[in-house]
């Protein structure tokens, strides 16, 4: 199976500026965003809550990379072509994601809570999946995992 835009030419710039004026398009009150080695990351404030969206980066040493599809040694300058266009299309696909959520906010069909709500950066600092999914694990590898029910139970 082919990934989404794994053959794009648009930069990562461009797929991020894009993210911004979608993000202001929708409501958005500010925007932020950042990288290191491993990991991009952008943030954003949106009907009162801000959210942020961690892009994992690819490694660069990772064979993908290095090697060719029959298994030679790319060139350095090979390498970090093959290593730029992952990182595009990943730039892509989180423009794609972020476009996906808001419209589907702007339809009615979700609220914006419950679309974003696992990327609902807390006052800790730490986002609500970061939070949640520990225990979520844990209620499944115990098997304490309360049958499939087609309406949510009150609380």
């Amino acid at each position: 199976m082919s990934r989404y835009a794994e053959s794009t030419q648009v930069s990562s710039d461009r797929s991020r500026a894009e993210i911004e004026r979608t993000l202001t398009r929708y409501g958005a009150s500010s925007f932020t965003y950042g990288w290191d080695d491993t990991r991009a990351a952008i943030g954003f404030v949106m009907e009162g809550r801000q959210v942020r969206f961690v892009l994992p980066l690819p490694d660069r040493q990772a064979d993908e990379f290095r090697l060719t599809p029959t298994g030679k040694q790319r060139t350095a300058s090979a390498s970090e072509t093959a290593y730029e266009q992952a990182v595009r299309q990943r730039w892509r696909a989180l423009a794609l994601m972020v476009k996906a959520k808001l419209e589907a906010v702007a339809a009615g069909i979700v609220t914006f809570e419950v679309e974003f709500l696992p990327h609902t950066v807390l006052p800790s600092g730490r986002t609500v999946a970061e939070d949640v999914l520990p225990a979520v694990e844990e209620a499944y590898s115990s098997g304490s995992v309360r049958q499939l029910q087609i309406a949510g139970g009150s609380s």
